[in-house]
Protein backbone atom coordinates (compact mmCIF):
# COMPACT_ATOMS: atom_id res chain seq x y z
CA UNK A 1 0.00 0.00 0.00
CA UNK A 2 1.40 3.38 -0.98
CA UNK A 3 1.00 6.61 0.97
CA UNK A 4 -1.94 8.74 -0.03
CA UNK A 5 -1.08 11.37 -2.62
CA UNK A 6 -0.88 14.99 -1.55
CA UNK A 7 -4.06 15.91 -3.41
CA UNK A 8 -6.03 13.50 -1.21
CA UNK A 9 -4.23 13.87 2.13
CA UNK A 10 -3.97 17.67 1.91
CA UNK A 11 -7.69 18.39 1.47
CA UNK A 12 -8.54 15.83 4.18
CA UNK A 13 -6.19 17.57 6.59
CA UNK A 14 -7.64 20.95 5.61
CA UNK A 15 -11.14 19.61 6.20
CA UNK A 16 -10.21 18.42 9.69
CA UNK A 17 -8.54 21.76 10.40
CA UNK A 18 -11.52 23.82 9.23
CA UNK A 19 -13.91 21.64 11.23
CA UNK A 20 -11.81 22.13 14.36
CA UNK A 21 -11.59 25.87 13.78
CA UNK A 22 -15.35 26.02 13.28
CA UNK A 23 -15.86 24.42 16.69
CA UNK A 24 -13.26 26.70 18.32
CA UNK A 25 -10.59 24.03 18.71
CA UNK A 26 -6.94 24.15 17.68
CA UNK A 27 -4.85 21.38 16.20
CA UNK A 28 -1.73 20.24 18.03
CA UNK A 29 -0.51 17.45 20.23
CA UNK A 30 1.65 19.24 22.76
CA UNK A 31 -1.35 20.46 24.73
CA UNK A 32 -2.10 16.80 25.52
CA UNK A 33 1.06 16.59 27.62
CA UNK A 34 -0.19 19.44 29.79
CA UNK A 35 -3.61 17.79 30.06
CA UNK A 36 -2.14 14.42 31.04
CA UNK A 37 0.08 16.05 33.69
CA UNK A 38 -2.92 17.95 35.03
CA UNK A 39 -4.93 14.72 35.22
CA UNK A 40 -2.10 13.18 37.22
CA UNK A 41 -2.18 15.95 39.82
CA UNK A 42 0.70 18.13 38.64
CA UNK A 43 -1.46 21.20 39.32
CA UNK A 44 -0.65 20.74 43.03
CA UNK A 45 3.00 21.46 42.27
CA UNK A 46 2.93 23.96 39.39
CA UNK A 47 0.32 26.56 38.49
CA UNK A 48 0.84 25.85 34.77
CA UNK A 49 -0.90 22.49 35.23
CA UNK A 50 -3.69 23.86 37.42
CA UNK A 51 -6.60 24.11 34.98
CA UNK A 52 -9.81 22.27 34.12
CA UNK A 53 -8.40 19.37 32.11
CA UNK A 54 -11.89 17.99 31.46
CA UNK A 55 -12.43 20.79 28.96
CA UNK A 56 -9.60 19.21 26.92
CA UNK A 57 -11.02 15.65 26.85
CA UNK A 58 -11.77 15.94 23.15
CA UNK A 59 -8.06 16.42 22.49
CA UNK A 60 -7.22 13.26 24.45
CA UNK A 61 -9.61 11.31 22.21
CA UNK A 62 -7.83 12.84 19.23
CA UNK A 63 -4.49 11.65 20.65
CA UNK A 64 -5.76 8.13 21.39
CA UNK A 65 -7.35 7.92 17.95
CA UNK A 66 -4.11 8.96 16.29
CA UNK A 67 -2.12 6.34 18.20
CA UNK A 68 -4.71 3.63 17.43
CA UNK A 69 -4.75 4.64 13.78
CA UNK A 70 -0.95 4.46 13.61
CA UNK A 71 -0.97 0.98 15.15
CA UNK A 72 -3.64 -0.22 12.73
CA UNK A 73 -1.80 1.28 9.76
CA UNK A 74 1.59 -0.13 10.74
CA UNK A 75 0.31 -3.60 11.61
CA UNK A 76 -2.36 -4.19 8.99
CA UNK A 77 -1.99 -1.72 6.14
CA UNK A 78 1.76 -1.50 5.59
CA UNK A 79 3.59 -3.68 3.14
CA UNK A 80 7.29 -4.16 2.72
CA UNK A 81 7.87 -1.45 0.21
CA UNK A 82 10.98 0.59 -0.21
CA UNK A 83 10.96 4.20 0.90
CA UNK A 84 11.87 6.44 -2.00
CA UNK A 85 14.88 8.21 -0.51
CA UNK A 86 17.11 10.35 -2.65
CA UNK A 87 20.38 8.49 -3.36
CA UNK A 88 22.30 11.51 -2.02
CA UNK A 89 20.42 11.15 1.29
CA UNK A 90 21.27 7.44 1.46
CA UNK A 91 24.94 8.24 0.76
CA UNK A 92 24.96 10.99 3.41
CA UNK A 93 23.44 8.62 6.00
CA UNK A 94 26.03 5.99 5.14
CA UNK A 95 28.79 8.61 5.53
CA UNK A 96 27.50 9.22 9.07
CA UNK A 97 27.72 5.50 9.84
CA UNK A 98 23.98 4.91 9.52
CA UNK A 99 22.70 2.19 7.24
CA UNK A 100 20.91 4.53 4.86
CA UNK A 101 18.39 1.75 4.34
CA UNK A 102 15.11 2.41 2.67
CA UNK A 103 12.92 0.02 4.65
CA UNK A 104 12.12 2.35 7.55
CA UNK A 105 11.61 6.04 8.21
CA UNK A 106 14.00 5.96 11.17
CA UNK A 107 17.54 4.58 11.41
CA UNK A 108 17.71 1.25 13.21
CA UNK A 109 21.10 2.20 14.65
CA UNK A 110 19.27 4.63 16.94
CA UNK A 111 15.66 3.47 17.23
CA UNK A 112 16.00 -0.31 17.33
CA UNK A 113 15.11 -1.71 20.78
CA UNK A 114 18.29 -3.81 20.80
CA UNK A 115 20.36 -0.58 20.78
CA UNK A 116 18.93 0.77 24.06
CA UNK A 117 21.92 -0.66 25.94
CA UNK A 118 24.25 1.81 24.24
CA UNK A 119 25.09 4.93 26.28
CA UNK A 120 25.38 6.96 23.08
CA UNK A 121 21.93 5.89 21.86
CA UNK A 122 20.36 6.56 25.28
CA UNK A 123 22.00 9.99 25.42
CA UNK A 124 20.68 10.83 21.94
CA UNK A 125 17.14 9.68 22.74
CA UNK A 126 16.92 11.26 26.20
CA UNK A 127 18.69 14.46 25.14
CA UNK A 128 16.56 14.74 22.01
CA UNK A 129 13.38 14.13 23.99
CA UNK A 130 14.33 16.81 26.50
CA UNK A 131 15.15 19.32 23.76
CA UNK A 132 11.89 18.61 21.94
CA UNK A 133 9.89 18.99 25.16
CA UNK A 134 11.72 22.17 26.13
CA UNK A 135 11.41 23.64 22.64
CA UNK A 136 7.72 22.81 22.44
CA UNK A 137 7.03 24.53 25.74
CA UNK A 138 9.25 27.52 24.91
CA UNK A 139 7.64 27.94 21.48
CA UNK A 140 4.17 27.61 22.97
CA UNK A 141 3.29 24.60 20.84
CA UNK A 142 4.57 21.86 18.61
CA UNK A 143 5.43 21.87 14.92
CA UNK A 144 1.99 20.66 13.85
CA UNK A 145 0.21 23.18 16.04
CA UNK A 146 2.22 26.14 14.79
CA UNK A 147 2.73 25.12 11.16
CA UNK A 148 -0.83 23.96 10.54
CA UNK A 149 -3.14 25.81 12.91
CA UNK A 150 -1.07 28.88 13.70
CA UNK A 151 -0.10 29.67 10.12
CA UNK A 152 -3.65 29.12 8.89
CA UNK A 153 -4.77 31.67 11.49
CA UNK A 154 -2.07 34.08 10.26
CA UNK A 155 -0.41 34.22 13.69
CA UNK A 156 3.00 35.91 13.62
CA UNK A 157 4.34 33.86 16.60
CA UNK A 158 3.54 30.68 14.66
CA UNK A 159 5.41 31.96 11.62
CA UNK A 160 8.43 32.78 13.79
CA UNK A 161 8.24 29.38 15.51
CA UNK A 162 7.92 27.51 12.19
CA UNK A 163 10.91 29.35 10.72
CA UNK A 164 12.79 28.47 13.93
CA UNK A 165 11.86 24.80 13.57
CA UNK A 166 13.24 24.73 10.04
CA UNK A 167 16.44 26.54 11.02
CA UNK A 168 16.89 24.12 13.93
CA UNK A 169 16.39 21.16 11.61
CA UNK A 170 18.95 22.49 9.15
CA UNK A 171 21.48 23.14 11.93
CA UNK A 172 20.94 19.65 13.32
CA UNK A 173 21.29 18.01 9.92
CA UNK A 174 24.31 19.90 8.68
CA UNK A 175 26.24 20.74 11.86
CA UNK A 176 25.29 18.55 14.81
CA UNK A 177 24.62 15.15 13.20
CA UNK A 178 28.11 14.97 11.68
CA UNK A 179 29.58 15.77 15.13
CA UNK A 180 27.44 13.19 16.91
CA UNK A 181 28.08 10.39 14.44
Amino acid sequence: MNPWPWYVAGPLLAGVLFTMLYFGKTFGFSSNLRTICSMGGAGKFADFFNFDWKAQRWNLFFLVGTVCGAVIASQFLMTDHAIDLNPKTVAALQDLGLSGHTKSYVPGEIFDVSRLGSIKVLAILIGGGFLIGFGTRWAGGCTSGHAITGLSNLQLPSLIATVGFFIGGLLMTHLLLPLIF
